[in-house]
């Protein structure tokens, strides 16, 4: 084979090569994934000579609580799941309607079609309101609180349970008193905030829950988070291979080509 074959059959090869990964570069970098918020320890490592950091994002404890409709529940019963999450109690005649109605918003812009009257996705994402006045609002107050407010159970719990676990989630867990826009009280919770957890159970955001503009966000990012690739799967390079099988059957054509037109120049000579 000539030099000058040698040199179109590179050419031939790195062409598709060379077009995928800047597609696959501008596509990465063109998503603002939504960032990780609560670290629990950041180290660094040596691989092959070079320094790697890398987080260990705080992963969210279990908290068991007593919904709507009186079934004891917790957090981690929907594992793989989105969650988002807000603080509220029913006799507050300032925010906690406003609250209310907006998740239900939510609600409804995750049913099946995006349609108020198509059935609920329960599959996506997981609705929570947390009482912080667990003493007055009791399974039948809640329950009255839902029916009042129209609620769907669907994929939404209204929880009451422990006062003191309740806070302790609150403030340990949620962290609501860093993230809020409004200060928060340690004797009684009172925020805006709305607040997102991804499948791992790690917070992902928080949101102004009467703020159109950052609930169209939080909309966005549940996207996002519903696309995000787990990379501590072991089928992940397994996987990129067979996403690559178009570029390997362009690099295998290009090559019989070439092979079969430098034996028909063989013969030839």
């Amino acid at each position: 084979m000539s030099k000058k074959s040698i040199y179109s059959l590179f050419i031939a090869l790195a062409i598709p090569v060379f077009c995928y990964l800047w597609l696959k570069s501008a596509s990465d970098s063109a998503v603002d994934m939504p960032r990780h918020y609560l670290l629990d320890t950041a180290y660094q490592t040596v691989v092959d000579g070079k320094i790697k950091s890398d987080s260990i994002w705080h992963t969210t404890k279990n908290i068991h609580l007593v919904n709507q409709l009186g079934d004891s529940v917790s957090l981690y019963d929907h594992q793989g799941k989105i969650i988002i999450l807000d603080f509220f109690f029913t006799s507050c005649g300032s925010i906690c309607p406003r609250l209310t109605n907006n998740m239900s918003k939510l609600q409804r812009s995750f049913s099946r079609g995006g349609d108020e009257h198509k059935k609920i996705d329960t599959s996506v994402v997981q609705f929570i309101s947390i009482s912080v006045d667990p003493e007055r609002d009791s399974v039948a107050v809640l329950r009255d609180y839902a029916n009042k407010m129209n609620l769907s159970s669907d994929n939404w719990w209204l929880l009451t349970g422990n006062r003191d676990s309740i806070y302790k989630f609150a403030f340990e867990e949620m962290k609501v008193d860093s993230f809020s826009m409004e200060p928060v009280n340690p004797d009684f919770v009172h925020t805006s905030r709305f607040i997102l957890l991804d499948k791992k159970m790690q917070v992902r955001g928080y949101y102004n829950g009467l703020d159109s503009t950052s609930l169209l966000k939080l909309a966005k990012d549940v996207g996002y988070i519903m696309l995000e690739k787990d990379h501590t799967k072991k089928s992940e390079v397994f996987q990129q291979i067979v996403d690559l099988s178009w570029l390997w059957l362009v690099v295998a054509v290009v090559v019989a080509g070439f092979v079969y037109t430098f034996s028909k120049n063989r013969q030839k000579n």
